[in-house]
């Protein structure tokens, strides 16, 4: 008759144990952004010879700096989803004597990049 007890606690543990990991799935998990969200539309705004200042207008200021090469400046912008749907896009911006020389990482360049906006 004990154990039969037993088996019965054992049986309903096992019963609310499993209807509460079910349950985990109703939770709600929020979004978590970090970085610089950068749109196409906005990297294609960009030209060559632009200063840092008009950049950083474009742009706004990027999540990276590196002290000891003040040319190189790195945009990253992260989603960890809450449904485990990830996203990340990043954008690396190349100056010479505080002029714009070249862009790189996972945007496209426009096709007016290699045409400076004074012409």
């Amino acid at each position: 008759m004990a154990s039969m007890k037993a088996v019965v606690k054992i049986a309903v543990l096992l019963a609310v144990l499993s209807s509460v990991s079910a349950c985990s799935s109703w939770v709600y998990r929020i979004d978590i952004p970090q970085g610089n969200f950068l749109e196409q539309k906005d990297v294609d705004k960009l030209r060559i010879a632009m200063t840092k200042e008009q950049v950083v207008f474009v742009l706004g200021n990027p999540v990276a700096a590196n002290p000891f090469d003040n040319d190189t400046w790195h945009y990253f912008y992260a989603l960890k989803g809450g449904r485990g749907n990830n996203f990340e896009k990043r954008l690396v911006v190349e100056f010479k004597d505080d002029r714009l020389v070249n862009i790189s990482g996972d945007f496209d360049k426009s096709a007016d990049f290699d045409k400076p906006l004074d012409i």
